[in-house]
């Protein structure tokens, strides 16, 4: 037997002997191979959508690792816990009672608030994150989280789900359930939907009818939900501007100090006329404390709401 003829039958060997494995009990169970990815790649890539959806589906419940999620900066510092607190309950009340208000214009799509921001690094995701979890605090309601930052999914990503079928999946493929794509958390009220597989056509999936149809779809299947979308910033992505048509509310995030005030009106020209407008003012300095959070409402897009565009300033 020549060489080559040795070392593959020492590789067919090695093969045959990784494919068995004794467990404790000592059954023979199948091994399953493991692929080396590295950060860039993404594994599902040719994962079929229902494939990815059946893993999604049987995940367990979402844990929200609170000390991992303060590192990142997602939640405040636990000695800030209780002021912030406060102040995310003062800019969720004029939230929720357009959502709840069955006379609002924009009817039932109040109930679907859009946090975006106009630049990078205005604080969107945090108020996402931390906003939904106060409207979870609700009795009467359940909040729905959905990453809807398909360049960069940060709440998909913290919480560990960023290969699971979500939002884009759903808006490609119609015979995919959207309850059984979202995913619980063990916070009570507060479930999360992943933003999916991306793909060249994001946007006209977006502005798409199957997006109005799967809104019209999450409203109606649970009364009681409130859907917040974390988005890309408005002047960065074609994909948050198409969001901003599909919703009835828009809590626009700005940093104090550091948004430019063109950048904010810019923003604001992305969001449909007759939508609800809020304005939440990051970063705040406050005399002797680290930065906190005010809200004020700029009114309806398009409509005069405000007499000025500049964002409200700590009371």
């Amino acid at each position: 037997m020549s060489i080559v003829e040795k070392a593959l039958l020492k590789a067919q060997n090695r093969a045959a002997s990784e494919e068995k494995k004794l467990s404790p009990s000592g059954q023979i169970v199948p091994v399953t191979p493991v692929s080396l990815v590295t950060p860039h790649q993404d594994s599902d890539a040719q994962v079929e959508p229902v494939a990815r959806a059946v893993r999604a589906r049987d995940r367990k419940t979402i844990r929200l690792d609170y000390a991992a999620l303060r590192a990142v900066g997602a939640l405040p510092p636990q000695e800030g816990e209780h002021r912030l607190a406060e102040e995310y309950r003062r800019i969720k009340r004029p939230l929720v009672a357009r959502a709840l208000d069955a006379s609002a214009d924009s009817n039932e799509r109040s109930r679907l608030i859009l946090v975006a921001s106009a630049i990078a690094g205005d604080g969107k995701t945090f108020t996402s994150l931390n906003l939904a979890l106060s409207l979870a605090r609700e009795k009467d309601i359940h909040a729905l989280l959905i990453d809807a930052d398909f360049v960069k999914p940060q709440i998909s990503t913290m919480l560990g789900i960023q290969r699971d079928a979500g939002l884009l999946d759903l808006l490609r493929d119609a015979s995919l359930d959207v309850e059984a794509l979202i995913q619980q958390t063990d916070v009570a009220g507060l479930t999360v939907l992943p933003a999916g597989l991306r793909s060249d056509t994001d946007t006209e999936l977006l502005a798409s009818k199957r997006m109005s149809q799967l809104m019209s779809q999450l409203l109606a299947n649970d009364v009681r939900r409130i859907v917040v979308f974390d988005s890309a910033p408005l002047l960065l992505t074609n994909e948050a501007r198409e969001l901003a048509g599909a919703v009835g509310q828009v809590v626009l995030v700005v940093r104090a100090g550091v948004t430019p005030q063109q950048a904010v009106l810019g923003a604001l020209g992305f969001i449909r006329e007759g939508c609800s407008v809020g304005l939440v003012l990051s970063q705040v300095p406050r005399s002797g404390e680290g930065g906190y959070y005010d809200y004020g409402s700029y009114g309806s897009a398009g409509a005069g709401g405000g007499d000025s565009a500049e964002p409200p300033t700590a009371a």
